[in-house]
Order: structure tokens, then sequence, then C-alpha cells
């Protein structure tokens, strides 16, 4: 848009955007809707991963088993019609078996020559299942995959079909067996999701439907192509800056040693979020700007999935990891710091 724009084409594009913005709300309610006839509860789940899938970031998962959460990315798979693998983590797990080998072939002539054969990760929605239970150097081989969405093998540059999703899950670290995720690697997540267990109610759901082995119809509502679509309605949300400022000095205030950290991050945290959760609030903002059907960013937008964002990406120090601090109590001091300005 530009200055020499008149009135007239500046309230068609704002009607436009307004009308892109109704239907991405209908559309991201549907397909929240349909996931929903599948998993029983988790509605924070199935909302972060959707806001996940549509601004094209990764989630963590974090939850004993049993829990649905590989049910939730079967759901997901066929609601958006997308290509589904799944990869179980274990600790003899090798990086080759995760992005593929080459292997040696002849042709026609007797010729030998290196093929490089696909592993599981050339897919469009990948399940990487108790991530933690495999080395860290299986679990490095995600790094560039999840952030290029590319595999590179013997100098060769592999792009992967878009959209890529990864939606891994791991068991809580006190578990054993695991291994700690390393700090690059959750860094690559976009939300982190503590998965709660089941209430009274929904267990009782859940255990009818296991005895009763009642079907349920799972329609497509969007595909790959529709939701690529919608990630460019995505850039056209309106972010003031007061709001950008806003997501950043949330940022700020998970460091120690910035203006902005309460009392509590200054004595028990290392190490705060990096400029990659600042870059994920705004994006998740714009998404649940859009989902309640609006065209621009408020303050709650940024601060709905602060929690999800910024926890993982903080590391507390000796004293903190000895007081066994809950770090969504931090984040949610953090936002109770920050005035809205």
């Amino acid at each position: 848009m530009s200055l020499a724009d008149s009135p007239a084409e500046l309230v068609m594009d704002a009607d436009m955007l307004e009308a892109e913005a109704q239907q991405f709300q209908k559309e991201f309610a549907s397909v929240r809707q349909a996931v929903g006839r599948v998993i029983v509860g988790q509605d924070r789940t199935v909302e972060a991963s959707l806001t996940a899938i549509f601004c094209g970031g990764n989630v963590l998962l974090e939850g004993v088993p049993g829990l649905g959460k590989t049910e939730l990315v079967k759901a997901l798979s066929r609601v958006l019609d997308l290509d589904f693998r799944r990869i179980q983590f274990t600790p003899d797990l090798m990086p080759a078996d995760i992005i593929g080998t080459s292997v040696m072939n002849s042709d026609e002539h007797g010729k030998y020559r290196f093929e490089f054969r696909k592993g599981p990760i050339f897919t469009q929605l990948l399940l990487a299942d108790e991530i933690n239970r495999a080395s860290p150097k299986t679990q490095s081989a995600l790094l560039e995959t999840m952030q290029e969405h590319s595999v590179t093998t013997s100098g060769t540059i592999h792009q992967l079909k878009e959209p890529f999703f990864v939606l891994a899950t791991q068991n809580p670290i006190e578990q054993e067996g695991t291994y700690p995720l390393p700090e690059a690697q959750l860094d690559r997540f976009m939300f982190k999701v503590v998965v709660p267990f089941l209430n009274r109610e929904e267990l009782n759901e859940v255990v009818s439907r296991t005895i009763l082995k009642t079907a349920i119809e799972i329609p497509k509502i969007i595909d790959g192509d529709r939701i690529m679509t919608l990630r460019k309605t995505l850039d056209k949300v309106v972010v003031t800056d007061a709001l950008r400022d806003y997501a950043v000095r949330l940022v700020l205030a998970t460091h120690p040693g910035t203006d902005f950290a309460p009392p509590r991050v200054r004595q028990f945290v290392k190490w705060g979020a990096s400029p990659r959760a600042a870059q994920a609030l705004i994006r998740a903002a714009r998404v649940r700007a859009l989902a309640e059907g609006r065209a621009h960013v408020a303050f709650e937008d940024v601060r709905h999935f602060a929690v999800e964002v910024l926890g993982h990406r903080m590391l507390l120090n000796y004293d903190g990891q000895a007081e066994n601090l809950d770090l969504s109590e931090l984040v949610d001091e953090c936002v109770r710091g920050l005035t809205e300005r």
C-alpha cells in the first residue's frame, strides 16, 4: 500500500482484508470443531497445534503416555488432508533412520552410482513420538528440517513439500530413559504445550468410546494448498508499532539483566528467550486475531500464548532448579509486570 492510494482504494483494501478475516475465522473454526470430535478435552492443545500449522511453526507436546497425543496428529492429518508419518524415537535410533541414506545401485549399463533413499521425514505432518528417548545426536537430525524445511545430504539440498509441520511428543523429563532436549532444539519449537490429564467427565467419555468402539467420521475440511493460501492472509494482519514493541518487551522481560525483568526472573533465571520468541508471539497473535474474525492484532492476542512461546526458551540457574520453579509462573509474572503502551 503506497501513499498515493486514494481513500476509495484504501477502503476497498480494508473491506477485502475484513472479508478474508471472516473467511479465515470460518475455516479455522470448522477445522477445530472437526478435530474436537475425535480429541476429548485438550482444547488448548488443539488450538495451539492448529495455530502453529497455520503460521508454519512446530509444537512440542509434553505429557504422560495415553493422553491422545498421537490421535491428535492423526486427526489433524485427516482434517487437513496432509501426508502423515510417525517416527518412534528410541535410544538406538540413528539420524539416517530419520532423514534417509545413500545406497549404491547399478544402472542398466552396469555403472555404479549412489542413490539417495528418502527417510520418513519426507512428509508434511511428522509425528516425532517420544523425541526425548533418542540421543542428542539423533535429535539434532531435525534441526535443519524444522527451521529450513529442507534436508542436506552429501552436499545436496532436498526441499520438503509444503506445508511441513513437526509435532513432537516427549515424556516428562523425570521419567527414566529420557534425554533433555538441547536448547537449540527447543528453540525450533514455536510452542511447548504441557498436556494436562483428563478430568472425570473427559475420562468417562474416553472409556465409553473405547468400550463402545464408536467410529467417528472425520471430514476433510481444507488441504495443504489452502493452508498456504491462508498463510498469505496472515501477512496482511495489522500489527501496530506499540504491539510489536510489547512483544519485544515481553521477551526482554525473560532476561534477568534487563530493566523489564521482574524480581524472580532476575533471581532465578540464567538466560531468557531468543529472538525467535518475539517472532513467534507476533505470528501466533496474527492467527488468533484472524480466528476471532479481526484483521488487527490486540494486546490480548500477543499475551494469549506467552507461556507456550516463552516457557521452554527460559533456562533456570542453579537456585531456580533447586527451588524446582514452574517456568509458566515466571512467564505470568513477566506478563503482569508489563503495561500496555
